[in-house]
């Protein structure tokens, strides 16, 4: 649930209130003016603005970090393999799911721009899951890689060629956005009413959803079916993999070579429980964070 402003933070309140009253139903003829309230860091407005400089920091960083290892890869033929190919649909899927939502969030900070458009939000809901379904995928890929490579060596070279690993990101892609295309149209479908204030300083499906006045079981059940058949399966597909990969690596006949082998995967492994560890998270935050009591 969403806590209560500081007191000291009077230009945020006065916003809000300038904002016209969300309790009418809105129908499809006034969606085009209708507006969300994003919401920032509870307990800490007046720190926003501060906050701001070292979330643009890292934004630029994260930027010019995966961009340098994109031209890195195309631009060296030694790198022209699965394993930096799948490094660099990371890379993209990275820059571009951070440019889809830190634009927005730095304007709010700075400028207290709290109002995102309905059809903007929409897009960024689509583009945020959309791209997560993709960057999982990638991670799939990348486990079925370090599998190949450690379980069946003499045979990596002819299973994970770069045509293969192309084919991969392109279903990651295709796969993303088909799975959470119906997001938004569920979105859409339904009549907003009451409270236009969500709970991040993003959209996403779960917190646009609770939002709306009508049934929401269609949604309910589409968002957990994606997700599952998403998220869910390449997280028990990539701990089944490594579950395999590990069992390999100790039946290896001496302590080096189990280092070894155990050392390709890790940043790997590193990787995946940075991209679960929030989305699970955010997952349980939507689903009991709004049954507690406010401080």
């Amino acid at each position: 649930m969403q806590k209560t402003f500081n007191s000291n933070v009077v230009p945020r309140r006065s916003a809000e209130q300038r904002i016209p009253d969300s309790s009418m139903s809105l129908t499809n003829g006034t969606r085009d003016g209708f507006a969300f309230i994003l919401v920032g860091l509870p307990g800490m407005e007046a720190a926003q603005f501060w906050l701001a400089f070292p979330l643009c920091a890292m934004y630029l960083v994260a930027v010019v970090g995966n961009c340098a290892v994109i031209y890195a890869v195309k631009t060296d033929p030694a790198l022209h393999a699965p394993v930096y190919f799948f490094l660099c649909m990371l890379s993209a899927v990275d820059v571009l799911l951070s440019t889809c939502t830190m634009p927005k969030i730095l304007s709010f900070f700075w400028f207290d721009a709290r109002e995102i458009g309905y059809n903007a939000c929409l897009a960024q809901m689509f583009f945020i899951h959309a791209l997560s379904g993709a960057e999982s995928t990638v991670l799939l890929g990348m486990a079925v890689d370090r599998y190949v490579a450690i379980c069946h060596p003499l045979r990596h070279s002819a299973v994970l060629t770069n045509s293969m690993t192309a084919k991969i990101g392109f279903v990651a892609v295709a796969r993303g956005a088909l799975f959470f295309l119906p997001l938004p149209l569920l979105i859409n479908r339904l009549p907003l009413c009451g409270s236009r204030v969500l709970t991040h300083s993003y959209c996403v499906h779960q917190d646009v959803m609770h939002l709306a006045c009508g049934d929401r079981m269609p949604n309910v059940a589409y968002g957990l079916t994606a997700i599952l058949a998403v998220m869910g399966l390449d997280s028990l597909l990539i701990f089944l993999t490594y579950a395999v990969i590990m069992k390999t690596v100790l039946q290896l006949p001496s302590r080096q070579e189990q280092l070894k082998a155990s050392g390709t995967c890790l940043a790997h492994v590193c990787v995946v429980l940075a991209f679960y560890v929030p989305l699970i998270g955010l997952s349980v935050l939507h689903r009991f964070g709004r049954d507690l009591p406010t401080a």
